[in-house]
C-alpha cells in the first residue's frame, strides 16, 4: 500500500527515560534534554516546506509537550488520535526495565524491544494494528508525534516491513524520520 509523506518526530527524553522505566499510557515530563530534543525538532521541520500537511500527537502529555514545542509557529491545529499513543504494558507502566527481565537486557535506544511485546499489555500486533488503522485513514501528507515502539511501528508499516523490522529501524529520542514513496530518512 502506499502511504502519503510523513514526518514521525518521537517525543523528547522524559523522567522516566532517563531512569529506564516503561511508561506506557503513564507520562513522565520531559528532561531539561527532552526539550532541546523538541526545540532541535522544530527547527529541522522549519527548514522542510509543509504546505498541505496536517499535524497529529498522541494524546499523551509527553508527546503534546513535545508537538507544542517542536511544531511552534508551524502550527496551531494539532489533532490528537488515540491510536498514535505509545504501547499499553499494562501492569509493568512505572517500573524499571532492569526489574522486569528475565535475564541480561540487550539496552537500546528504546530498551530491550523483548520487554514490550511480551508485557501484559496489547502487544506488538495490537500496535501494528493501530498503526495499520492510522496510516490507511490519511487522506494526505503529515507531521506525526508519537512515541518509540508506535513510532517504529508505523514507520515500519509505511516501509512494508511489519513488526519483523522493528529491530531494524532506529529508535532513541527526540528524532525526526522523513518517509516519501517506501524510502526513509533520519533528519539531522
Amino acid at each position: 500500500m502506499k502511504y502519503p509523506d510523513l514526518y514521525v518526530l518521537r517525543h523528547g527524553e522524559t523522567v522516566w527515560n532517563r531512569e529506564g522505566r516503561m511508561q506506557g499510557h503513564l507520562d513522565s515530563p520531559l528532561t531539561e534534554n527532552g526539550v532541546a530534543q523538541a526545540r532541535r525538532q522544530g527547527v529541522l521541520l522549519a527548514g522542510r516546506d509543509l504546505a498541505g500537511f496536517r499535524f497529529f500527537s498522541s494524546p499523551l502529555g509527553r508527546a503534546m509537550q513535545t508537538a507544542r514545542i517542536a511544531l511552534d509557529g508551524l502550527t496551531d491545529d494539532i489533532r490528537t488520535d488515540d491510536r498514535l499513543m505509545e504501547i499499553d504494558v499494562g501492569a509493568w507502566q512505572g517500573r524499571l526495565r532492569r526489574d522486569l527481565a528475565a535475564g541480561p537486557l540487550v539496552e537500546g535506544p528504546d530498551g530491550d524491544l523483548r520487554l514490550y511485546d511480551s508485557a501484559p499489555g496489547e502487544g506488538f500486533a495490537g500496535v501494528e494494528a493501530r498503526a495499520r488503522s492510522f496510516l490507511a485513514a490519511l487522506d494526505g501528507p503529515a507531521v506525526l508525534v508519537c512515541h518509540g515502539i508506535i513510532s517504529r511501528m508505523l514507520r515500519c508499516v509505511a516501509l512494508g516491513q511489519g513488526t519483523g523490522g522493528l529491530e531494524r529501524v532506529s529508535g532513541g529520542q527526540g528524532n525526526v524520520f522523513y518517509l516519501r514513496q517506501g524510502r526513509m530518512e533520519e533528519l539531522r
